[in-house]
């Protein structure tokens, strides 16, 4: 992890410790899970669902999850499948991801407050986001939804006598941050204090600053420790149940079993997957280029990353649709990833509401390492389920 990403860490845990009053907080949240097997050509052959990460910021494809059933239904009645679309699950993500900012909305208690929108100047999926303004618009049209960029929030913002959020006239009441995850989005002071603001102010966050510190790799990897679920969850079955999906994962610090994962990652490199503690994809480093990336960090900054025990999943034949196919797609090898939304509103005493919201597919080469569908590495899919 370089010098940016050591400094982004540094002030978000310090906006950490200084809000820590407690306060209502919404989770939108994604688990990305994948099928690993032992027979790669065989996709009935399984063993488990395996969880790659959890995102607890900017959790896209509410909208485009839902939308890729629809376009695939309509192709598989044109081509005379109608019977096969019950097999596709429904998915309702945009619906249970929307209402759970109209839900926030209605705690928060002031009808005329706004839902606010943090986003990048420059927004590649915006056609994922703008469904669910419209949405919340379609459902509940007395909330006005704002987009605003950090820089914005700098400029427009201030803290009212309550500690209320306002932009110009206007109350927020639920923040939704679909920026402020990677360093590059706070390119000066300002956009520090524009987020140091937000933590402070009364509005619900989606996420909080707690929530966004939980969805770093390194609180993955340190749940995944021996007797860290029982903290947590008091029935043991729900403990086998979820330890059950977490692949292994290894802290990389100055310590004896820090060091010891450093020498597996340098005698088995292509079991593994190296992390940092970063979103939005692109970000990793796989098989037999984590020797090299390894040797190049001294033992303080290797501690900022974590080993993970590489998934292997079932490979499924398949087309996919991309701009650079010149002619008609060919038969190819791919492999999914399973993203499961859900929802939850609560504070530190109380959980308001807590429910599963649909689900949204990934689907890649068989070869490639990186799935990110904004990145062009990936394609929308829908599941079909088999007896």
């Amino acid at each position: 992890m370089g010098r940016p990403e050591k400094i982004f860490y540094a002030v978000i845990l310090r906006s950490s410790r200084s809000t820590r009053k407690m306060r209502i907080s919404l989770g939108l949240l994604r688990s990305d899970v994948m099928l690993e097997t032992k027979c790669k050509n065989n996709p009935r052959a399984y063993s488990s669902w395996k969880q790659v990460e959890v995102n607890t910021i900017a959790s896209g494809f509410g909208h485009l999850g839902p939308a890729s059933k629809a376009v695939q239904s309509f192709v598989m009645r044109e081509l005379g499948h109608a019977d096969k679309i019950k097999n596709m699950p429904d998915n309702n993500a945009l619906s249970g991801i929307c209402d759970g900012m109209i839900k926030s909305w209605e705690l928060y208690g002031n009808p005329g407050a706004v839902i606010l929108f943090i986003v990048e100047v420059i927004t590649y999926n915006i056609c994922d986001q703008r469904f669910h303004e419209f949405y919340i618009r379609d459902q509940c049209p007395k909330v006005q939804v704002l987009r605003r960029t950090l820089t914005q929030v700098f400029k427009e913002g201030k803290l009212g006598s309550n500690k209320e959020l306002l932009l110009g006239e206007h109350e927020v009441a639920v923040i939704y941050f679909r920026a402020g995850y990677e360093p590059a989005h706070y390119p000066s002071q300002d956009e520090w204090d524009a987020r140091y603001m937000m933590e402070c102010s009364r509005a619900i966050k989606c996420p909080s600053i707690h929530y966004h510190l939980a969805g770093t790799k390194k609180v993955q990897q340190a749940l995944a420790q021996p007797a860290m679920l029982e903290r947590f969850l008091n029935d043991p079955e729900q403990v086998k149940t979820v330890k059950e999906i977490f692949t292994g994962l290894y802290a990389l610090d100055d310590t004896e079993a820090g060091n010891a994962a450093y020498e597996m990652a340098l005698q088995e490199p292509e079991r593994f997957v190296l992390k940092p503690q970063r979103e939005g994809g692109g970000n990793n480093i796989y098989g037999v280029d984590i020797p090299d990336a390894l040797r190049k960090m001294n033992r303080v900054e290797r501690a900022a990353w974590i080993l993970m025990d590489l998934i292997q999943p079932p490979i499924s034949k398949g087309y996919m649709i991309r701009p650079d196919n010149k002619y008609a797609p060919e038969l190819v090898d791919l492999v999914s990833e399973l993203g499961i939304f859900g929802v939850i509103i609560g504070d530190v005493d109380n959980i308001i509401c807590n429910y599963q919201a649909g689900h949204m597919l990934r689907t890649k080469l068989s070869t490639a390492n990186e799935g990110g569908v904004a990145a062009g590495l990936g394609a929308l899919d829908s599941p079909y389920l088999l007896d």
